[in-house]
């Protein structure tokens, strides 16, 4: 890389140091959760613009979703900002800051490179929290004619390569027949006891279930009063595992539960299975290790936690799949774990901002070395097709 290009990102990231942390302090500030992103995405898209980003609106058939392009030519590279937050915790998982980095990222790349060395493009992806956001761009085709796509994600700890689990969902409702419980209760057909037993072959299946495999689940009708047989009741499950086979084999294992104790408890069962699936995270060294490399250029050091623990899941696995993928996580503090109050407010702590910062430099570098390679774009795209 030119080093210029590298010298003008730093010092455009330290010009945008205050502005950065007021995007993320504004988005922990008013949270919006998943397909209601408004106030959100209509801030990310005032800013690029402002810096002479082409927005269009809406993609994929979402309103809060956007796409904003600058410069031209090839490589296309995509930073996604995640926008969407969780019911009464907020941004507990941190994309405030996801969103900060990649506007930081964006902006630096803006004023640091040629505009015909790369077309920069940030996509805005709602409802993460929901999974489905990028599943639907992916659907949409947004992802056609990207080359590379990136985003940082807080963290306890600062780690480049970070692996995550397919999920898939399933419903269960159950139907009865309503009696008094009391006086009549062989007259009722008890559609709780359907969700109850359900419950209990699953939990006699976890024994028999790979250790990479994870099922949990909740209630989600139970019926209406205790002197009342419940006529109908639900329940609502994930299936989680480290290939997309394994978990389309366990979900039928779960749907098989059902269907079981529904002959047990004579209630009539609906099934109702979601066809977004998040996929596993397709991991490629060869960009994760460019990323590393601008970690060690600034100076950071990674953690050294296996890439394999602690495992969510998350639709970015859906854009691994189909474009060279890179979600490195960015340091907020020790001990703070996702989903939780505490991380939510230590994406506001002095870590917390500079992790935007580390994230908005890192990418900047990370896309800069992309466009002036080829040869590093021939190697990550090989190592892409062979998996």
């Amino acid at each position: 890389m030119v080093v210029s290009v590298r010298q003008a990102i730093l010092e455009q990231v330290n010009r945008t140091r205050d502005e950065l942390a007021a995007i993320a302090e504004e988005l922990y500030r008013f949270p919006e959760t998943g397909l209601r992103e408004y106030r959100t995405a209509a801030l990310l898209i005032g800013i690029l613009e402002r810096e002479g980003f082409s927005v269009q609106r809406g993609v994929a058939g979402l309103e809060t979703a956007f796409r904003a392009s600058w410069g031209m030519n090839s490589p296309a590279i995509a930073i996604l900002a995640e926008m969407d937050a969780l019911p009464e915790i907020g941004h507990a998982c941190g994309h405030n800051i996801v969103a900060a980095a990649a506007l930081g990222a964006a902006i630096a790349l803006r004023h640091a490179l040629p505009p015909g060395m790369a077309r920069i493009i940030v996509l805005g992806t709602p409802a993460e929290e929901l999974g489905i956001g990028k599943i639907e761009l992916v659907k949409a085709g947004v992802f056609e004619g990207v080359d590379f796509a990136m985003m940082v994600h807080p963290s306890s700890k600062r780690q480049v390569i970070k692996t995550s689990l397919g999920l898939a969902r399933v419903r269960f409702t159950f139907f009865g027949k309503a009696a008094h419980a009391a006086v009549y209760p062989e007259e009722g057909v008890n559609a709780l006891d359907g969700v109850i037993q359900t419950f209990v072959g699953i939990n006699a299946l976890r024994q028999h279930l790979r250790q990479d495999v994870r099922v949990h689940g909740i209630v989600t009708e139970g019926g209406v009063a205790p002197n009342i047989v419940p006529e109908r009741a639900a329940s609502y499950f994930y299936v989680r595992a480290a290939d997309l086979a394994e978990v389309v084999r366990v979900k039928e294992r779960l749907v098989a539960c059902a269907q079981g104790a529904a002959l047990a408890t004579g209630c009539r069962l609906e099934v109702d299975e979601d066809d977004r699936v998040l996929a596993p995270f397709k991991v490629n060294r060869v960009f994760s290790e460019l990323y590393s490399a601008q970690l060690r250029f600034l100076g950071l050091n990674e953690a050294n936690t296996p890439p394999d623990k602690n495992r969510g899941s998350s639709d970015i696995g859906n854009v691994s799949q189909v474009v060279p993928t890179i979600q490195p996580h960015v340091p907020i503090g020790d001990g703070v774990h996702i989903h939780s109050e505490a991380f939510a407010r230590a994406t506001l702590s002095a870590q917390g901002k500079e992790a935007v910062l580390e994230g908005a430099r890192a990418m900047a570098l990370t896309v800069a070395e992309l466009a002036d390679s080829p040869l590093l774009r021939e190697k990550i795209m090989a190592e892409f097709h062979r998996q």
